[in-house]
């Protein structure tokens, strides 16, 4: 079992900064590829970025390119997500998961998320 736990999240006025955290417990956290999701009422969980067991292969969506970063750190088992120049579209919450390496695919595990909310 995989016990995932976001948090970071807040509101904040456009053009602003979160950084979001992800502990993960109860899996080989070390080899296993990491993603970054969001999701909002009515859509469908979107990926957001992912990074690969040694981090040194993060992807993004086009929407996010060049303003968020994700990282990770092994030794404590967290997974990050630093957010800059924020846009109101970015307002979901969002939840971490391991992934299938270069997709988007999870295994299913959940976390209770952790909302972000931009305004304009």
């Amino acid at each position: 079992q995989v016990l995932l736990a976001e948090s970071g999240g807040g509101s904040v006025q456009a053009g602003g900064s979160l950084r979001l955290s992800c502990v993960v417990a109860g899996s080989t956290y070390r080899a296993e590829c990491m993603g970054w999701f969001r999701e909002t009422p009515g859509t469908r969980r979107a990926g957001v970025a992912r990074i690969s067991p040694d981090g040194d292969r993060p992807y993004y969506a086009d929407s996010v390119k060049g303003r968020f970063t994700i990282s990770r750190d092994s030794a404590q088992n967290t997974l990050s997500l630093q957010m800059n120049n924020l846009k109101p579209e970015d307002t979901a919450m969002y939840y971490c998961a391991p992934v299938i390496c270069s997709t988007w695919t999870s295994f299913g595990y959940r976390g209770q998320g952790t909302q972000v909310t931009v305004s304009s």
